[in-house]
């Protein structure tokens, strides 16, 4: 049975004062309680045979990666298509902020100067999509709390890609098998749609 593990990475310092970062070039690195669920992460990973981690371009993720493989041989790879969503002018701003906005649009709004939820959703479910489409067996998939959270309401038919599942626990594992994770793609691609 193939194996996908979708985990958010650990708390970053961002996350620490309610502000969001949706653009990779803002470096953003783990708080030493990140630090710390990433090392409970390694723990719970550590009867698992690896064959891949695949991480985002944040370096939030990397790092998330790195504490929780440390002693480990296994191959990371970037896949830029799981990044956060740009959140274009409102990078940087209070998480309540990105809340108040996002109560006053709809899904295919796009953020000013940046992307929209449904855009973000169709991009998660090709990155699903081309994780099926990859030979490695168990793969290691350190991303962020919207992908997962997406594929974990998904996978479970959910009507609403934000719930029932919403506040994704830092570096928690969320598992999936191959017909698990299509699933989800697809239903994903379908609320996304609208």
């Amino acid at each position: 049975m193939r194996l996908f593990i979708l985990v958010r990475h650990g708390q970053s310092k961002l996350n620490a004062t309610q502000r969001i970062n949706g653009d990779p070039s803002v470096p953003v690195a783990l708080t030493e309680q990140g630090r710390q669920e990433a090392g409970a992460l390694a723990v719970q990973l550590a009867g698992i045979a690896l064959d891949v981690c695949i991480h985002t371009r944040f370096g939030r993720t990397r790092e998330t990666a790195d504490v929780a493989l440390a002693g480990r041989e296994v191959p990371i790879e970037i896949e830029p298509l799981l990044d956060d969503i740009d959140v274009g002018e409102l990078e940087g701003r209070l998480i309540e902020d990105y809340r108040a906005w996002k109560r006053g649009h709809s899904r295919a709004d796009a953020f000013p100067g940046g992307e929209s939820l449904d855009a973000a959703a169709l991009r998660y479910a090709d990155a699903f999509e081309r994780l099926l489409a990859r030979r490695e067996q168990r793969i290691l998939v350190v991303c962020h709390e919207i992908p997962v959270r997406y594929a974990v309401n998904a996978a479970a038919g959910s009507d609403d890609l934000d719930g029932p599942a919403h506040e994704m626990r830092n570096c928690v594992p969320h598992l999936f098998d191959a017909e698990g994770l299509a699933r989800a793609a697809a239903r994903i691609r379908a609320l996304a749609h609208g």
